[in-house]
């Protein structure tokens, strides 16, 4: 039996708590995914840390080094969930550490990129790269079928079907109307 929680809210009630799956079972609760996901940032938020970078600046020198090449800050920006104001103390912390340089996209005064300086490709080099290597062989581990059930497709189009319900189906999501419609599993 999964151990029971009150809310902290002090409720009475008690939900369970979303156990993490034993290897080699799918999970049977999306909230045992949230587990996973949760794991997953706690794993790279370390990584990120032992090479002595902020979680956000890892990942813009992982995107810096998955372009293979100059990036565009806006493809930044736009790509991570992350605030433009943290993208941007980010991307000055890298600068300032010399790992990388800005200049402006070609053939605009307004636009700009970043590249890695010679120690920034240094630096990929020793984390990035051994870090994207592990993950390529992390996911090659698993089976073809596990690789194809990507959650958040599914959860995406769920959330977009629910929130196309006509509104004497249940309410839609707009602003300033949460949504909390019941979703049923087995639809």
């Amino acid at each position: 039996m999964e151990p029971e929680r009150q809310h902290a809210t002090g409720d009475s009630a008690t939900t369970r708590e979303p156990s993490f799956p034993d290897a080699g079972s799918a999970p049977s609760d999306p909230r045992e995914l949230d587990c996973l996901y949760l794991e997953a940032d706690r794993i790279y938020y370390g990584f990120a840390r032992r090479c002595g970078l902020s979680n956000c600046a890892y990942w813009m020198m992982y995107d810096i080094e998955r372009a293979d090449g100059p990036i565009a800050l806006a493809d930044l920006t736009s790509s991570w969930a992350y605030s433009k104001q943290t993208i941007n103390s980010a991307i000055k912390s890298l600068e300032a550490r010399g790992l990388i340089e800005l200049s402006y996209a070609e053939g605009s005064r307004r636009n700009k990129t970043a590249a890695f300086t010679a120690a920034g490709r240094s630096f990929a080099e020793r984390y990035i790269v051994p870090a994207q290597d592990a993950e390529r062989r992390a996911f090659c581990s698993l089976a073809p079928a596990d690789r194809a059930a990507i959650y958040t497709r599914a959860l995406s189009a769920e959330l977009e079907r629910m929130e196309a319900l006509p509104e004497e189906d249940g309410p839609t999501a707009g602003p300033g109307s949460p949504v909390s419609a019941h979703i049923d599993p087995g639809r």
